[in-house]
């Protein structure tokens, strides 16, 4: 029955996005804040096939934490399930993700429409002036930047080293961090076909304040946190 299930999500999922496709194109010509909030309606609708299909649910906890105004997610990477629930979760957001997402066909087309920082993992220093960069100008337009510092998903119980770019950003910009730990890799695993049903929790933690700190500092402060959440998970 899991195999059945599993199956069928990936059909509908691959069916919902060839036609919400051309509606995206359609959003082109709106601000960032709103195309992305209407970009999110798939998200929504993928995260609700998910629940009512194969049985993923939800909690969220920290939702207390959010400041009023865009802050930077420096989140656990697991599953493609995060990238969808977060659009759902938090206010309008965008991702820092390696450009080659982008050329794939549809799917990619659409993300660029989403105004990403998409870069060149392999670019040092010229990778981190693009986060800056963009970062602080998908800031200035009211959208959230969300961070997988790991730089890949990692299994549930594995741990990757944390790279420095979200906190150089917050550290440039003065924008609030958010740490962010789930557990999303217990039901729908990395590059797994088989979805498994359970509840997946994303807890947030206080905000971390960044002006004045190095980027070092404000990178350990969200390791810490996200890590001894992710134990506590």
């Amino acid at each position: 029955m899991i195999v059945l299930r599993s199956a069928l999500f990936l059909l509908l999922q691959s069916i919902s996005s060839l036609l919400f496709f051309p509606f995206i194109l359609a959003a082109f010509w709106l601000k960032p804040v709103p195309r992305n909030r209407f970009i999110a309606l798939w998200a929504r609708f993928i995260t609700g096939l998910a629940r009512v299909l194969l049985g993923i649910r939800y909690r969220v906890e920290g939702l207390e934490h959010l400041p009023p105004g865009p802050a930077i997610l420096l989140s656990k990477h697991q599953s493609a399930w995060e990238t969808l629930a977060f659009q759902v979760i938090f206010p309008p957001l965008c991702f820092v993700l390696k450009r080659e997402l982008l050329w794939i066909p549809f799917f990619g087309w659409g993300l660029a429409l989403s105004s990403p920082i998409a870069i060149d993992r392999a670019g040092g220093r010229e990778a981190l002036r693009q986060v800056e960069q963009q970062g602080r100008q998908r800031l200035a337009d009211g959208l959230w930047v969300v961070i997988f510092p790991e730089g890949s998903r990692m299994a549930p119980g594995e741990k990757g080293e944390y790279q420095i770019g979200g906190a150089w950003l917050a550290a440039k910009s003065g924008a609030a961090v958010l740490p962010v730990a789930h557990n999303a890799g217990r039901c729908w695993g990395k590059n797994a076909f088989i979805k498994r049903p359970g509840e997946v929790t994303v807890r947030i933690g206080p905000a971390i304040a960044t002006t004045g700190r190095k980027p070092a500092q404000i990178n350990a402060e969200a390791e810490a946190w996200i890590e001894q959440a992710m134990r506590d998970l």
